[in-house]
């Protein structure tokens, strides 16, 4: 990337920017208040990005969980990375997979705890 394309300004020279009107938004707010409420409905049906399916929550599961203890953890520098690489809140993600882990393994018990009791 070339240093020549990079422009550094500081907050005071936005906020002078924007007080200005030299730097502003690309939307025609004329066009969008003249519009009618039919006309609004028909631009975003043709929108691509507008249709934005229900989630399903038939799954979801409320999950509280008590309170955490802190643990030294040995982990592969593999695994470790791949979490990392995610961002901040690796150690949330990698407590999610711990839970998932949990909670099927349970499921498994439970399911062959009748088959024991023949």
């Amino acid at each position: 990337m070339s240093e020549e394309r990079i422009v550094r300004y500081t907050i005071e020279e936005i906020r002078s920017k924007l007080a200005t009107g030299e730097l502003k938004g690309q939307t025609d707010w004329a066009r969008v208040d003249a519009m009618t409420e039919e006309d609004l409905e028909r631009a975003i049906a043709e929108d691509p990005d507008a249709d934005i399916p229900d989630p399903d929550w038939s799954n979801a599961v409320l999950v509280i969980p008590g309170g955490k203890t802190p643990i030294s953890i040995r982990l592969d520098d593999d695994v470790l990375s791949f979490f990392k690489k995610g961002g901040p809140g690796y150690q949330k993600r990698i407590n999610a997979v711990l839970r998932s882990y949990m909670t099927h393994a349970l499921k498994r018990q439970q399911k062959r705890k009748p088959e024991a009791a023949e």
